[in-house]
């Protein structure tokens, strides 16, 4: 993911969003690893980022009410 592609601490920012975000805002931690998962696998996810909405998909995954941007929606809010 967009650890494996580290520039300019972008990686370590995108972190500090993610525990920015209130506990109640936040996607359970099963919820969070499942999304990266099915991200992995999609042929819209490149070097992090989603070529579907362009979001950082770590960022978009840990957040509860998101939703996959893409027309087959891998994965839906928590």
């Amino acid at each position: 993911m967009l650890a494996e592609i580290d520039k300019d601490g972008l990686y370590k920012k995108v972190e500090d969003l993610i525990a920015a975000i209130p506990d109640d805002e936040r996607a359970s931690g099963q919820a969070y690893a499942t999304r990266l998962d099915l991200c992995c696998r999609c042929p819209s996810l490149e070097n992090g980022l989603c070529r579907e909405c362009g979001c950082f998909v770590e960022l978009r995954a840990a957040v509860k009410e998101n939703r996959c941007p893409s027309v087959y929606r891998y994965w839906d809010k928590e």
